[in-house]
């Protein structure tokens, strides 16, 4: 902030205004004196009492005095810290007590203070108004604010305390801050590391040298803390290498004389790797427990190199498996000795004893909002229920998808027996309203923008309703929607949808589409991987503004057509995340029936699976294969908009609507009834830091389109496949997912459209 105070005393004044150490000032004037006090007289004092004064005296009227108990009389006054300055003459038999109050302090207020607040700045000083000025108060607080800073950084700092004075021996602190840049970090080494590169261990540590490009991050500011967080991602890397002796020896960070970059320097002692010898699980303190059960669990074996995860990752699986066994309170002790001859280490994991545990209770504790209920149906336990680590870790990670807390923690403690468990569930909740704007481009439907309002977790019952809407300049999209998880409270997602979408297919088909309708859904599941969703639909589709050059194919379906559906969706996932999936599969099976009234009678189905598998570190590559046929009944054969349409987004290489059946008077695309296509992708860092989210791809897909009702010499109907290769790239940037595609057919026929550039970009805001 800016002060409006005129006259400031630098930090000289300061020091001269109040005391600089407890000096006794007068201790000459009775340095040989000694006598019977009749009288004391206290002068100099404005705010204080001067019974104050006296109370913290060591000598009082009748009592004689010395130089030693006039000099502890003095620091004893003197350290109240209320006096700048104390003097105490003895005169005849009256003892006289001169005191410098310390002013008091009206305001205090910061000055050149950009990155923090007053606030901040404020909470962590220890002056405040209408107390006492004191000078070592005000080193410390000067002392306090330069790391509060440092910890952010910035190590050039410089705060400088300045008094103003007032009547009344008042004064205003001003604290001003030059805060500096941020100091970097210039150049990470390390001494003494002969099996891994330098560059290796950079990747290992969380502080990094300063580059251009982090400048969205803080990780090549120096940070004390992060120093020595450091030390242990070294020491945990070395041990997960089998490096069992390895040491850091010491981490210095030296500061340039500039005071604006480190250099880091990290000394180590890697010492021999370490191969695994014998290992053996010791369950003999558990009644009932299945030792070769438990053995399937350690995840290496003897011959291997030693390393410390799979120690950990096998103590938490032997823990795991013991849970689902009743036994909730087990330890699982890894008892490591290490032989330096043979460079082996063997390990034997105990089990203590702990009987079998049931379900006393569950309690829920931080739900303000959201119903009891609604947490208590992700429990497949109930009170009562043997103990089951399991489903309580599953229970946990369903209330985490809800998306519902900030923070989810489930965990077992003690019940009021030792064979009982009480399920102890602490939320904290979070917003679930959200009202998003977005903005963004697109290949396919060009600039876009688009507006969204919903509630996740509508009145605390866990239901979802939204509202969206968006505009492109090729298609406009209103949705409205209601969803209820656990409909008549059992796990049967149920839910109503209502839309309205209008299309440009000018450029493709010569005519634009409008859909209105809605829909009703209920989805179940059938096992812990696949859940089956059944939907009836009914809308209204219309053929418009049909351009007079376009097909006579096209031109002959112009008008308005009801579609009454139903249709069903059997997903099977393993992905290990919906965004962003490193490995699993996903899988999917979809038909449709239409004719239970209205005018289109159809029948349609697509099976697909998409499979990632992780090949090696960031490095992933993942298939899709994909076919589906839509065929007419009765007297009604499948019309354009009823279709299925490849390329753009679904078949790279080729523009929106690119191949398959085509009138080639009008070069209109037809769409067609059968489909088939394919890909495969492989995604891969391109060198940048992690942080950043830029990664790289290289893929080929592959498809063909084929089969219409209408017949006619100028259509094309030809069932041979189109493939395409390329090459992308994309970032995850704080504005949103980017990307951009280049891709060049290989595998096409003469009348295809082509479309070697992609590019996509979207954010919510």
């Amino acid at each position: 902030m800016k002060t409006n105070f005129r006259y400031a005393v630098s930090m000289a004044a300061l020091c001269a205004m109040i005391s600089l150490a407890p000096v006794v000032s007068s201790a000459p004037a009775f340095a040989a004196e000694s006598g019977m006090i009749s009288r004391v007289e206290v002068q100099g004092t404005e705010r204080i009492d001067p019974a104050t004064v006296l109370s913290y005296m060591t000598v009082k009227p009748g009592d004689s005095y010395t130089q030693e108990s006039l000099s502890e009389s003095t620091k004893a006054i003197y350290g109240t810290g209320l006096f700048a300055d104390v003097n105490i003459q003895p005169q005849g038999g009256v003892l006289v007590v001169k005191v410098v109050e310390n002013p008091l302090i009206n305001q205090i207020a910061f000055e050149g203070n950009d990155e923090l607040k007053d606030e901040e700045l404020m909470a962590e000083v220890a002056s405040r108004p209408r107390n006492v000025l004191a000078r070592n108060t005000v080193l410390s607080d000067v002392e306090r604010l330069q790391e509060v800073y440092r910890r952010q950084g910035r190590f050039s700092v410089a705060i400088e305390p300045k008094v103003i004075r007032l009547d009344q021996n008042r004064v205003n602190l001003v604290f001003e801050v030059a805060e500096g840049p941020k100091s970097e970090i210039r150049g990470v080494k390390f001494v003494g590391n002969s099996e891994f590169s330098d560059d290796s261990l950079r990747e290992v540590i969380a502080s990094k040298e300063s580059r251009w490009y982090r400048f969205l991050s803080t990780s090549d500011s120096y940070d004390g803390d992060r120093l020595a967080y450091d030390q242990e991602l070294l020491r945990r890397f070395y041990l997960r290498e089998g490096y069992v002796d390895f040491r850091v020896v010491s981490a210095v960070a030296e500061l340039t004389p500039d005071k604006e970059s480190f250099f880091v320097t990290f000394t180590v002692e890697e010492g021999e790797r370490y191969k695994v010898g014998n290992v053996s699980v010791d369950a003999t303190a558990l009644k009932g427990a299945d030792p070769k059960k438990l053995e399937s669990e350690v995840a290496f074996k003897s011959g291997d190199w030693y390393n410390a995860d799979d120690l950990q990752d096998s103590v938490e699986k032997m823990t795991d498996t013991l849970g689902d066994m009743q036994y909730a309170f087990v330890a699982v002790s890894p008892d490591v000795q290490r032989h330096e001859d043979t460079h082996t280490v063997d390990v034997v994991y105990r089990m203590a004893n702990t009987p079998k545990v049931y379900v006393e209770r569950i309690d829920i504790k931080g739900n303000v909002r959201t119903q009891d209920k609604v947490i208590r149906r992700e429990f497949e336990l109930a009170e009562g229920d043997a103990f089951n680590k399991t489903k309580i870790a599953k229970a946990e990670q369903d209330l985490k998808d809800l998306d519902f807390f900030e923070n989810v923690k489930v965990r077992p403690v003690q019940g009021s027996a030792p064979d009982q468990s009480v399920v102890q569930v602490d939320v904290e909740e979070k917003s679930t309203g959200e009202i998003s704007l977005g903005a963004g481009f697109s290949t396919t439907d060009g600039p876009l923008a688009d507006f969204g309002i919903r509630e996740r977790n509508f009145l605390g019952k866990g239901q979802d309703l939204s509202f969206s809407t968006a505009i492109s300049g090729r298609k406009s999209e209103f949705d409205l929607s209601f969803t209820e998880p656990y409909f008549l409270d059992r796990d049967l997602s149920a839910g109503v949808d209502a839309f309205h979408t209008t299309r440009d297919l000018q450029s493709e088909s010569s005519y634009d589409q409008k859909r209105t309708g809605g829909a009703l859904r209920l989805g179940f599941p059938l096992s812990s991987h696949l859940r089956e969703t059944v939907k009836y639909r009914l809308e209204n589709n219309r053929i418009e503004n049909v351009d007079a050059d376009a097909s006579r194919f096209i031109r002959d379906q112009e008008g308005t057509r009801m579609t009454s559906a139903m249709s069903q969706r059997l997903v099977y996932d393993t992905r290990d995340s919906t965004m962003f999936p490193t490995r699993g599969l996903i899988g999917w099976f979809d038909t449709e029936v239409a004719g239970l009234g209205g005018d289109a009678q159809y029948v349609s189905g697509k099976l697909g699976a998409n499979a990632y598998f992780p090949i090696a570190k960031e490095w992933i590559l993942s298939g899709l294969v994909e076919g589906g046929a839509i065929e007419g009944w009765g007297d009604e054969t499948v019309r354009i908009n009823e279709r299925y349409s490849l390329g753009g987004n679904n078949l790279r290489g080729f523009s929106t609507s690119g191949i398959g059946p085509r009138d080639l008077t009008s070069d209109d695309a037809l769409g067609g009834n059968m489909f088939y296509r394919g890909s495969a992708e492989l995604s891969f860092p391109v060198g940048l830091p992690e942080e950043l989210g830029v990664r790289g791809h290289a893929f080929t897909d592959f498809g063909s389109l084929w089969s219409v009702d209408d017949d006619g010499a100028s259509i094309v109907d030809e069932q041979s496949v189109r493939a395409a290769g390329g090459l992308g790239v994309s970032w995850r940037s704080p504005f949103g997912p980017i990307r951009l595609d280049y891709s060049e057919p290989y595998v096409k026929e003469d009348y295809d459209e082509v479309e070697k550039f992609r590019f996509s970009f979207g954010t919510h805001f």
